[in-house]
């Protein structure tokens, strides 16, 4: 990255008392020409999602060189100029935190921010721990207090208060001083490439891989001796919870609670009056959806025979309890030697894909979260202890 005189987080810190607001298309594209020349920008955002799927863009933050500019998605008409800033490979976009922020991206402009550079992320590689949030990441990194007074603020009133504007500001104004701070010690480490790979991956999982909603069934792991029509049954109905809250925007609770959705499968009811006596079922619900819901557990039971059905993960044998404990010990142990963050270095979810992929002929083979710059740290090692455990 261009190293310069500009980005100072206390000039940018003053800029947040009184931030630019950037109100009309004009003064977006005018804006979005300049940051395109520019080695990085910070961003974040400020959103409402309280009784819908997806989140309402309330405000856009942008910290560049100079000052902290507030954009209004709810003036400004045309993005273009922000996608095309977006998509600019020589601007590195500095976030804290992403992922929420990458999903707002992804739904209302159709595109991601990238190169990106997560602090929270690059924290974690650097030993400053694990999500660690940006009010302890800045007060120990630059002793500087900010206050979560705003959190929970109506972002889609305007005009904004003097307040709500000026903690958005601070949301971005020392991003850019963090994340020079980390690199110059992730490439002192050598790590820097590591976080390239997992901001690609962040990037590649952050649309929705599951847009039907056909894999949502597998979370519920304490449904896995279901029958398998019963197992049929849930995949379709979480499927069509899923599309339905996609299509009415409203939030999954709206339509069914994951309880709920348990209950029915367990009752299995065959009349609209049983499906009534579901607890927690919202009677516009089943005034509106209930032959519809009931119609899905019908044609699971007449047709599961016929069709074959991913099933959920069993539990791990009790045998697995000392391994397990073993295996995480040694990304602990890795991870301490190179002052990270374990929970970064090894994951739970891709600990148990690597378990999983062996457990029929001890074949194990690392699943793409152990591959990359993880499988040269802790997977081929992995593998190792793997395959003693079955000598």
């Amino acid at each position: 990255m261009t190293q310069d005189n500009g980005y100072d987080w206390q000039q940018l810190e003053r800029s947040a008392q009184e931030p630019v607001w950037v109100g009309t298309d004009a003064e977006l594209a005018q804006l979005c020409q300049r940051w395109r020349t520019l080695p990085m920008v910070a961003l974040d955002t400020e959103f409402q999602r309280v009784d819908t799927y997806y989140p309402i863009a309330g405000l856009i933050q942008l910290a560049d060189d100079r000052a902290c500019y507030l954009i209004d998605p709810l003036s400004i008409t045309d993005f273009a100029p922000l996608t095309a800033l977006f998509a600019e490979p020589s601007v590195l976009k500095v976030l804290h935190s992403s992922t929420e922020d990458l999903e707002l991206f992804q739904h209302c402009f159709g595109v991601l921010p990238n190169p990106l550079y997560d602090t929270q992320v690059a924290g974690g590689f650097i030993g400053w721990g694990f999500t660690v949030g940006l009010q302890r990441m800045l007060e120990n990194a630059l002793g500087v207090q900010v206050g979560k007074g705003e959190t929970t603020s109506d972002w889609l009133q305007r005009p904004l208060t003097q307040r709500q504007e000026q903690y958005a500001a601070l949301d971005v104004a020392y991003l850019p001083a963090i994340c020079r701070m980390q690199m110059a010690e992730l490439e002192s480490r050598g790590m820097l490439p590591w976080l390239q790979e997992e901001m690609l991956a962040l990037l590649a999982n952050a649309p929705d891989a599951d847009a039907s909603g056909e894999q949502y069934y597998l979370r519920f792991s304490q449904m896995a001796a279901l029958p398998p029509y019963k197992v049929l049954a849930l995949k379709n109905l979480t499927a069509w919870r899923e599309q339905q809250c996609r299509l009415r925007n409203v939030p999954r609770n709206r339509v069914l609670r994951n309880q709920t959705l348990l209950d029915i499968i367990t009752r299995w009811p065959r009349t609209t009056l049983e499906l009534s006596r579901v607890p927690e079922l919202k009677r516009k619900v089943l005034r509106e959806d209930g032959e519809t819901m009931l119609g899905l557990l019908k044609n699971a039971a007449d047709t599961s025979a016929a069709q074959v059905v991913e099933p959920i993960p069993r539990p791990l044998h009790v045998l697995w309890n000392t391994r397990l404990k073993r295996l995480k010990l040694m990304g602990r142990e890795r991870a301490q030697a190179l002052d990270m963050a374990p929970e970064l270095l090894l994951r739970r979810r891709d600990l148990e894909a690597l378990i999983r992929s062996g457990l029929d002929d001890g074949n194990y083979q690392l699943p793409p979260g152990l591959q990359g710059w993880r499988q040269e740290v802790i997977g081929d090692d992995l593998l190792v202890q793997l395959r003693r455990f079955e000598q």
